[in-house]
């Protein structure tokens, strides 16, 4: 599904004098006459992203902070240094034609610097905002006319009176967020009675800015990934189902099983109204909840490559991080439709404890045993719940993504796969070396 939209608006930044060693935008950055991008972080998106732009004859520069991060393990062209630090960021600018993010967690104050000096961030600082900072994103969703769930800031003044007035409203069916840094589960605290709640709250670090949120009655969490690029031209995949577990995303399926079409497209309709709004270029989730009445409300923003689109590397015409590459470098963006009825991702998270078994030798045993598995390893060391990896299983044609059994069969599959990645063990019993 495509859009055109007005084209992205030019940030309100602070001017600042250009530094004599500013970097410009260009087009002919690289020695092969090709652009680089500059990418924000070194973590697995950055590491995939470089695996993208390597087949559109492109180099993806990283802004890493130490050589054994996954994306500098791979890329020759690794500027080591903080992403809170300008001059680091500076450096790893100079000379690309885009800067973008493998995180949100870059000041936005620096970013603004950098774009008085020339540099084109994508997305712009005054889009990234919104994904950085959960209040912000509620107040403007909210003066757009989205759909949120209801919620409150618990600001320096009087934080108890508020969470208390806010909690029985809501008959302590709550939700409790730090406004900036959380994510995978972090910083968000599911509450069941006023006790709970003001634990939560007189244990925050000091300093530390927090909001509540109604507790939403939901059938499932979605996600709608779209690409835009600065012309305006939008593009969405089909929306997809996540499941997660200690809150992080462990499943995706795509497209989401059982979603009513009207439902469906009206997700699609606002993640591309959404993007044109905030001016977003690049890719961007859209994370929705699902309500048991069938309503649809904004969760979170992610404006970067996502985990709930990392299931198109292997079942999209186009998948996520090459679209990303392609927006930011204002290319036309790519097809979106899928390969098959159904496709299932499943992370690789870490075990509790590693199992004395390689990763080498898993992988091995993996392809023997199901060599329809497509295994995307991110060069990560083993610990408790990391994400080290994922595994998609494309389905069979003819199959049909609302067949609960087709669902539940590939599923099974991608999640045998994925544990036996982190654990060493299959979910079936079967012995590696028996008969």
């Amino acid at each position: 599904m495509t859009s055109d939209s007005t084209p992205v608006p030019a940030p309100t930044v602070t001017t600042v004098p250009p530094a004599p060693a500013s970097p410009e935008g260009s087009r002919v950055a690289a020695t092969s006459g090709m652009p680089v991008v500059t990418m924000i972080g070194g973590g697995q998106l950055a590491r995939m992203t470089h695996q993208a732009a390597i087949a559109l004859g492109q180099r993806l520069r990283v802004l890493a902070a130490s050589a054994d991060e996954p994306a500098a393990q791979v890329t020759p062209d690794v500027v080591l240094g903080s992403h809170t630090d300008l001059d680091d960021l500076r450096a790893a600018a100079r000379g690309a034609h885009a800067l973008t993010f493998d995180h949100e967690h870059v000041p936005v104050a620096h970013l603004e610097v950098l774009v008085a000096e020339g540099v084109k961030v994508l997305p712009p600082p005054a889009a990234l905002i919104y994904a950085q900072d959960k209040l912000r994103m509620r107040r403007k969703l909210s003066e757009l006319g989205a759909p949120i769930p209801a919620y409150v800031e618990l600001g320096a003044d009087s934080p108890r009176e508020a969470l208390i007035e806010f909690g029985e409203r809501h008959h302590w069916d709550i939700v409790l967020k730090t406004v900036t840094g959380g994510y995978d589960g972090r910083g968000v605290w599911l509450i069941d009675d006023r006790e709970q709640a003001l634990a939560v709250l007189d244990e925050a670090p000091a300093g530390a800015a927090l909001m509540a949120e109604q507790k939403v009655a939901l059938r499932r969490e979605l996600s709608a990934m779209v690409g835009r690029s600065p012309f305006g031209q939008g593009a969405v995949w089909p929306v997809v189902e996540t499941v997660q577990r200690k809150g992080q995303c462990a499943v995706v399926i795509a497209p989401a099983p059982g979603l009513d079409t009207e439902l469906a497209e009206s997700a699609q309709r606002l993640a591309l109204r959404l993007a044109g709004e905030l001016g977003v270029v690049g890719v961007m989730a859209v994370e929705l909840f699902e309500t048991i009445d069938g309503r649809l409300l904004v969760n979170e923003l992610a404006m970067r490559p996502h985990n709930s689109g990392h299931w198109s590397m292997d079942g999209a015409v186009t998948g996520q991080f090459e679209q990303h590459l392609r927006a930011v470098l204002d290319y036309p963006l790519g097809d979106t439709s899928v390969l098959a009825p159904a496709t299932v991702m499943a992370n690789i998270l870490g075990a509790e404890e590693a199992p004395s078994m390689s990763m080498d030798e898993r992988l091995h045993h993996l392809f023997a045993r199901i060599p329809r598995a497509k295994v995307h390893l991110y060069g990560k060391g083993e610990r408790p719940d990391r994400k080290i990896g994922h595994v998609n299983v494309v389905g069979a044609p003819g199959g049909d993504v609302d067949d609960p059994d087709y669902v539940a069969q590939l599923r099974e599959i991608a999640e045998r796969a994925a544990h036996w990645m982190s654990h060493g063990v299959w979910t079936d019993g079967w012995d590696v070396h028996g008969e």
